[in-house]
């Protein structure tokens, strides 16, 4: 789907900026931006902070309103001239609007995702571009991904370093690619579907992987969420709406011919066994909780409150 023609609003006045390391890695890295001004700067200082930075940084502004897109420009003026480009969308389209805007513009051979909220380890772009250096062949490589505070610093290497390609197998199973992992080949002939808001990303790397292109992953955590994955609050209504997209994303592949009727019902079956594990583990969750609150005071815990 054709993307909304970008905006871009008058830069603010240039400040001394952060030096970066070079060389750097022939990649752009696409950055989506809603409401985000209280987080972008920690994403960013872990892209600059590489060990090999991307050529460049994408920020697309999606329609926030709120101030984010004066916050994107007043950021980059803490870095070189250049090495970060702020787009804005003139509507509020989604991530993958605002992906999409971004890998339009995109400048280098290769593009990677970030989103505005999540961070890199420093050795993530210098280890996917030795991969893609020993096989050039691979279009797309990502990384594990964890969970961390934003004050526990960046998840450490566990030697040795392994990369494994991914067949369509394994993408019947679940996601393989967290977003914010991915570096992909800029002239790949897919974008990011704009109809879906939700597993919008693992419908593209299923559409790139079940097209017959090779897709790696390295065996290492290389970037970090910094808030809950989906269910682990009780958000129950989150779990059934990306359910429902999963869905959905099973019938376009069939709908494509990327998947068999074989392989979308097997899929299908693999959606379900995995729904009904996350619901029991959000029944045990929530009943731990339950138990918690109603636990009655022990002698200690007695002495505490007098």
């Amino acid at each position: 789907m054709k993307s909304a023609a970008p905006q871009q609003s008058m830069p603010l006045a240039r400040s001394e900026p952060q030096a970066l390391p070079h060389p750097r890695a022939p990649v752009s890295a696409v950055v989506p931006c809603y409401r985000c001004a209280d987080t972008i700067g920690a994403s960013i200082a872990s892209v600059a902070t590489q060990s090999l930075p991307p050529h460049e940084v994408l920020l697309v502004d999606d329609c926030s309103g709120d101030g984010t897109l004066e916050a994107l420009h007043e950021l980059a003026l803490h870095y070189p001239e250049g090495w970060i480009k702020v787009l804005g969308s003139p509507r509020n389209g989604g991530p993958s609007q605002a992906r999409n805007i971004g890998w339009a513009h995109a400048s280098q051979p290769y593009v990677a995702f970030l989103d505005a909220d999540d961070t890199w380890a420093p050795a993530k772009l210098e280890l996917q571009m030795a991969a893609l250096r020993d096989d050039p062949g691979i279009a797309l490589i990502a990384h594990r991904m964890d969970v961390r505070g934003r004050n526990a610093g960046p998840p450490s290497l566990r030697p040795p370093v392994r990369v494994r390609i991914l067949g369509r197998k394994r993408m019947l199973l679940n996601n393989p690619f967290p977003t914010a992992s991915v570096v992909l080949r800029r002239d790949l002939p897919f974008r990011f579907n704009e109809n879906f808001r939700r597993v919008e990303d693992f419908l593209l790397w299923a559409q790139i992987c079940f097209s017959g292109y090779r897709c790696a992953k390295i065996n290492q955590t290389l970037a970090s969420w910094h808030k809950a994955n989906y269910g682990a609050g009780g958000l129950s209504g989150d779990l059934a709406a990306m359910h429902s997209a999963g869905k959905a994303v099973r019938r376009e592949l069939l709908r494509q011919g990327l998947v068999t009727p074989t392989e979308h019902r097997i899929a299908r079956v693999i959606g379900t066994v995995r729904r009904a594990r996350r619901n029991l583990m959000m029944i045990l969750r929530e009943g731990a909780g339950r138990l918690h609150l109603h636990r009655p005071a022990s002698r200690a815990d007695s002495g505490r409150l007098t």
